[in-house]
């Protein structure tokens, strides 16, 4: 722009659109965040996985954020595929409940729509043992 006159470079300027900052935003299409575990979610799923760590069943998680679902996977041993899959898929949660927990088989073992009630699966049941 050196060469050009002086004049060019103003009228440049004056032909610059200027547009507020709230139309932009609004022109662009918003990409949709990604499903998350809420805290009360989160906080049910790391009682059940310290339970299960203090056991010694249980050494790693993973988290993940997708676009259509949040997933918690447990593992074993870090290197492994995960034991177990905690799901939250909200396009489910008018039909079969959001919440869901895989197995390493890919088998659904519980389905629900309160994820108290989906962890259960995890609960042991007491047995009387005779001497």
């Amino acid at each position: 722009m050196a060469d050009k006159p002086e004049t060019q470079r103003g009228r440049a300027a004056a032909n610059a659109n200027v547009v507020e900052l709230s139309q932009y935003r609004a022109g662009q299409k918003a990409e949709p965040l990604p499903v998350t575990f809420h805290r009360r979610e989160l906080d049910a799923i790391l009682w059940i996985y310290g339970r299960m760590v203090g056991e010694g069943e249980w050494r790693d998680y993973a988290l993940d954020h997708l676009k259509d679902r949040a997933v918690f996977s447990v593992f074993k041993r870090a290197g492994e595929m995960p034991l177990y899959r905690i799901e939250k898929n909200p396009k489910l949660a008018a039909r079969q409940g959001a919440f869901s927990v895989t197995n390493t088989a890919g088998m659904v073992l519980k389905r629900g729509h309160d994820l108290k009630q989906v962890l259960k699966v995890f609960d042991r049941n007491l047995k009387l043992v005779e001497k």
